[in-house]
């Protein structure tokens, strides 16, 4: 069982200063590390391994109060191989990059997929987020990804940095639980999809074609992989003309507009309720899923 280290009081510890400078983009790229704050963050990285076999977290540190509270994730986190640091409030206040910590601040390996082991796993549902540049939302579409079912997320060399710390609390655990590939090239992230037999679906508000009709012409069934961009201006024209259908969210009432996750919640679970209905491609037999 790993070492209980003695409490950490003071901030300047050699370890906490490790564990603090992951909160900036370049040392996580140096070290291949980075934070998850907060018990299900924590919970969620202590069960989870790389594809070698290889806990991903790395080291623990837990207020006195957090570890008698959350018994069972620190016994996770021991099983998991992480060394952990009982450290003072102000210590965990230092590392973490929260208004109001939880007690618990992980040092996890970085777990990010291949594109190509995703292409090889022939996904039926992928998120792609091309230009997407808010931590937050990128962490809540990945979440509302993981909910609806989805294969795999890419995130474009345009987009945010996955392990933002933002990005890793939006996600509340998702990102332990689907393959994620970072720093693909639209480009060659649409290609690739559309070489494994993935229709690329483009979400704009001035898309030419209404979700409602796609799903009324049972067009949505097959496997998909949609195209979600920056915020604010959206999706490039250069970008919106590699898909094969580029896509509006009716809008049925007064809004203006909806919000990115909120788009990309409707649109994955639309996806994912068309799959999963008679003739959906996650309703294929083994001998269809062979002959693709």
């Amino acid at each position: 069982m790993p070492p209980v280290s003695p409490e950490l009081i003071s901030p300047r510890s050699s370890r906490v200063s490790a564990a603090r400078r992951l909160a900036k983009r370049n040392f996580r790229g140096k070290d291949r590390l980075f934070l998850a704050e907060g018990p299900q963050a924590v919970r969620e990285a202590a069960g989870h391994r790389g594809a070698d076999g290889t806990a991903t977290l790395v080291e623990l540190f837990a207020t006195v109060e957090a570890a008698e509270r959350y018994a069972d994730i620190i016994g996770q986190a021991r099983d998991a191989g992480a060394r952990l640091h009982l450290a003072a409030e102000e210590v965990i206040a230092d590392i973490s990059t929260t208004v109001t910590p939880q007690g618990l601040v992980g040092v996890c390996r970085f777990l990010d997929t291949p594109f190509e082991t995703i292409l090889t796993a022939r996904p039926r549902l992928v998120a792609v987020l091309a230009h997407v540049r808010d931590p937050g939302n990128a962490g809540t579409v990945l979440r509302c990804a993981d909910a609806a079912g989805a294969d795999a997320v890419v995130l474009t060399d345009a987009s945010v940095d996955l392990y933002n710390p933002k990005a890793v609390r939006a996600s509340v655990g998702s990102l332990f639980h689907l393959p994620v590939a970072v720093g693909v090239p639209v480009e060659r992230a649409v290609a690739g999809l559309q070489d494994a037999g993935v229709r690329i679906l483009a979400a704009d508000g001035a898309g030419a074609h209404d979700l409602d009709d796609e799903l009324d012409k049972g067009t949505m069934g097959g496997p998909t992989a949609w195209v979600f961009g920056n915020e604010a201006w959206g999706l490039p024209e250069e970008t919106r003309a590699l898909a094969d259908a580029v896509v509006r969210v009716p809008i049925h009432g007064q809004a203006e507009s909806l919000n990115l996750a909120t788009a990309a919640a409707v649109c994955l679970y639309a996806s994912a309720r068309a799959q999963r209905a008679t003739g959906g491609c996650r309703h294929s037999t083994p001998s269809q899923d062979a002959a693709e």
